[in-house]
């Protein structure tokens, strides 16, 4: 005895639409967020301050007096 499924049972089962364009939606989220982050990295980058000669203040300290009460 052989059981046959209907032809509804044997179809393949396709994903629906909107969860392919959800996960499409993710994605370029996904790469849009990671650009952004690279673009501010890089002007961060860019922005920062030139090296230049180091600035050295010497001042000499003199030591109070004490006297004797």
């Amino acid at each position: 005895m052989t059981i046959s499924r209907s032809p509804l049972e044997t179809r393949v089962r396709r994903p629906r639409r909107t969860r392919v364009a959800l996960r499409w939606l993710v994605r370029v989220a996904i790469v849009a967020l990671v650009f952004g982050l690279g673009v501010a990295v890089g002007q961060a980058l860019e922005d920062r301050p030139r090296p230049s000669e180091p600035v050295t203040n010497v001042s000499t300290i003199r030591p109070w007096t004490q006297t004797q009460p």
